[in-house]
């Protein structure tokens, strides 16, 4: 009984040995994939985790946080109506007031713009912005993109000739300026009645460069339709106009007729034709021919600029340093205005869009009017916008996929307590050898034990063969 006592531990003990060394043999058990959509905590590397902040746009239920459609929360935007135009008013110590300010548009509500009224926010002895007449008006500073004051910048209006500035930065660098063009005759069939022209003839040859005077300074849809053609056609100018909108950021936009005449369903946005000129002034050639006050033009003679503050004609007195940038009237947008003018080392941006009294010259006395109110005010106001687009949004961190396990790698490294990251260098290092040398020892381990446990049972066996009666008397 002794004797197969010390057997059965034997094998027993054998059998525990194998299993230990076919533990080592197998693979810890991979870690589960970090998932970015349900862990706010997981980004992009190298970008860092953004703080939310109460009252920014998107926090929900915070004071003067825009609801939905950016309409305003529960406590609405601060300040008081300071006029029936609802003019919104900046309140407590100005920006900086008590330490360094804030990085440019860094508190900027976006939403503001998209609420109706006037929005303007002067600081201590800044003056009040104009009272205009125009359904919708803007004023920014151009190098910054800050909206300075503005009344309903999105709301969605025709545009009038003023769309041609949209044209231009679409069609502009891809037309040389030296260039020739022969005009066809069907290039000029869809012409809308009572449109503005410069005087382009069908089969004559054209430069270019005096096209475009002809759309700036005569804004004439001749000369509109024959760029056009240079440019790949109607319908596809339209398409490129349509997609540079959205590159800026010029949401309103939605382009039928390249050249601005009414047309079914389009539309634009003092903050939109505000972008326009913003991105034109930063085009020389734009700013050229934006500034040009009269030129000759083949076939015409002299042209001179449409824009009354810029040429002076008619009675209306030129503005000081204007820039440009483009008029426009039909009968469906009325007279509209983006002008740009330079003083003191500043430039500001102005659109007006159909002013309701003070007759044909009332778009460029409005716009005198911000013009002069923005260089008036200068830093004393606080931003209600600006004209930048919107940074893109980050884009979630895909779930990073289980890493395969190196040969080397085992559940003893977590039992002999050795630490995550030594760990990983082990796994790295068994993962660049391709010897399979870490699967050596335990196999050799196994092999003995079983040759062990074989050699126990073939000597028990040859025990029972000899003395059989023997182990009858001791069972």
């Amino acid at each position: 009984m002794i004797n197969r006592s010390v057997t059965r531990s034997a094998l027993s003990g054998t059998v525990a040995l194998a299993a230990i060394g076919l533990l080592v043999l197998l693979p810890p058990s991979p870690p589960a994939a970090a998932d970015s959509r349900s862990d706010p905590a997981v980004r992009a590397p190298g970008l860092p985790r953004v703080p939310v902040i109460a009252g920014s746009p998107g926090v929900h239920g915070s004071a003067g946080s825009p609801g939905p459609h950016g309409s305003p929360g529960s406590s609405g935007s601060p300040g008081s109506h300071r006029s029936p135009r609802s003019v919104s008013a900046a309140h407590g110590p100005a920006a900086g007031a008590h330490g360094p300010a804030s990085a440019p548009g860094a508190d900027i509500d976006r939403a503001l713009l998209y609420r109706p009224g006037t929005h303007a926010r002067p600081r201590a002895g800044a003056p009040a912005p104009p009272e205009l007449s125009a359904l919708s008006w803007l004023v920014a500073d151009a190098r910054t993109g800050e909206v300075l004051a503005a009344r309903d910048a999105h709301l969605k209006l025709p545009p009038a000739s003023t769309l041609k500035t949209l044209f231009a930065l679409t069609a502009l660098p891809r037309l040389a300026e030296h260039s020739r063009h022969t005009v066809k005759e069907e290039e000029l069939d869809d012409i809308g009645p009572g449109s503005s022209t410069v005087g382009i003839v069908g089969g004559e040859s054209y430069e270019v460069a005096d096209l475009w005077r002809g759309v700036f300074l005569s804004s004439g849809n001749d000369a509109v339709r024959a760029l056009s053609a240079m440019n790949g056609g109607w319908d596809s100018t339209v398409a490129q106009m349509r997609k540079k909108a959205r590159q800026l950021g010029a949401l309103d936009t939605h382009v039928v007729s390249p050249d601005g005449y009414d047309a079914p369903g389009q539309v634009s946005s003092a903050y939109d034709l505000s972008v326009f000129a913003r991105a034109g002034l930063a085009s020389p050639e734009f700013v050229r021919y934006s500034s040009t006050v009269d030129a000759e033009f083949p076939g015409e003679g002299g042209i001179v600029n449409t824009n009354r503050l810029l040429s002076g004609e008619d009675g209306v007195e030129p503005y000081p340093g204007l820039i440009g940038v483009k008029n426009g009237f039909t009968s469906e947008a009325g007279y509209t205005l983006v002008a740009a003018a330079k003083r003191g080392g500043r430039t500001l941006v102005a659109t007006v869009m159909n002013p309701q009294w003070g007759g044909v010259h009332a778009v460029y006395e409005e716009a005198r009017e911000l013009l002069d109110w923005g260089f008036a005010a200068g830093k004393r106001v606080v931003p209600v916008g600006t004209l930048k687009p919107p940074p893109p949004p980050v884009p979630p961190m895909p779930p990073t996929p289980p890493k395969p396990a190196g040969p080397g790698s085992s559940p003893m490294a977590k039992v002999a307590g050795a630490p995550p990251g030594a760990r990983s260098v082990s796994v790295a290092r068994a993962e660049e050898d391709d010897s399979g040398s870490g699967y050596l020892v335990p196999a050799v381990f196994v092999s003995a034990a079983c040759l062990a446990a074989v050699g126990l049972f073939a000597v028990r066996r040859s025990g029972r063969r000899r003395r059989p009666e023997e182990e009858e008397i001791i069972h």
